[in-house]
């Protein structure tokens, strides 16, 4: 094909690939923003928590963290968290999630959030959550007995230990209609 013969054609593919990327990054956005109540509860929830103990956050956690997906799973969306290494086996990933989840744990530089195109209209969009030095609380090597104690107590088949700070905890994942 002679270029010179079809310039509008040249605009044209540059124009789409514009718009096709502009288009990629508001559905990112978007799926962050519809994210934000979730982390921001279990965040509330979690510290409230910590105030008692960590054996009540764990607890907290336990009962509330549910309620908050629940409460927030409205008008299409649907929300949660998951792990490769499942404290709560109820937390288990959409099917959609996993191989962003397992590209993600192959390699420690690639953890950007992600949108995935569903079915029905639908979109996902997934994020890392990264552990942070609270986290090693009820996450880390060296657990205090009553955070030992109280895992084993409501998570008896609990894999959730053993990280370290900047490992890949798990993912936020929110399902959301498209174009909205």
């Amino acid at each position: 094909m002679n270029i010179k013969k079809y310039p509008c054609l040249i605009i044209a593919a540059f124009a789409l690939t514009a718009c096709v990327a502009q288009t990629h990054e508001d559905e990112l956005a978007r799926g962050a923003e519809l994210l934000v109540p979730f982390k921001q509860q279990l965040q509330q929830t979690l510290v409230s928590g910590l105030k008692q103990g960590p054996g009540h956050a764990i607890t907290a956690c336990q009962l509330q963290a549910p309620e908050i997906a629940n409460a927030l799973s409205l008008e299409g969306i649907v929300v949660g968290r998951t792990s490769d290494r499942l404290r709560n086996p109820a937390n288990v990933s959409p099917g959609w999630v996993s191989p962003v989840m397992d590209a993600w744990l192959a390699t420690s530089t690639e953890r950007e959030p992600q949108i995935v195109a569903l079915a029905d209209n639908r979109l996902g969009y997934v994020e890392p959550i990264l552990l942070k030095p609270l986290c090693l609380t009820c996450h880390g090597s060296n657990l205090v007995p009553e955070v030992t104690a109280r895992i084993n107590e409501l998570y008896p088949q609990d894999r959730a230990t053993n990280f370290e700070t900047g490992d890949l905890r798990g993912v936020f994942w929110i399902e959301f209609p498209a174009g909205k």
